[in-house]
């Protein structure tokens, strides 16, 4: 997670994410880096839009908790709440491809 963080610092500060960067976070906060995993990460990131990418994951996280508030209210039939589930975890599988980003 050190890595990822480390990335996240630097795109909050709107610094480029490069492997010296990343480095230097990671040194700096007393962690042996892997340069293996720091160029995975960096190789990861190309082309990734960062802010479309968390604003996905935030989205995609609340969705879930939203809309089980209004189901657990009803009294629907049981098919119907399965369908809703369903719909919910096609959202958390949208968001799952940023988190499988940052493994």
């Amino acid at each position: 997670m050190e890595y990822i963080y480390s990335a996240m610092v630097l795109y909050s500060a709107g610094k480029d994410i490069t492997e010296d960067a990343v480095s230097g976070i990671l040194k700096a906060a007393g962690v042996e880096a892997n340069a293996a995993k720091i160029k995975a990460l960096i190789a990861s990131l190309d082309g990734v839009d960062i802010k479309e990418a968390i604003a996905n994951a935030s989205v995609a996280a609340a969705a879930p908790a939203a809309a089980a508030a209004p189901a657990a209210a009803s009294n629907e039939p049981a098919k119907e709440k399965e369908e809703e589930e369903e719909e919910a975890v096609s959202e958390e599988e949208a968001a799952a491809g940023l988190s499988a980003l940052f493994g």
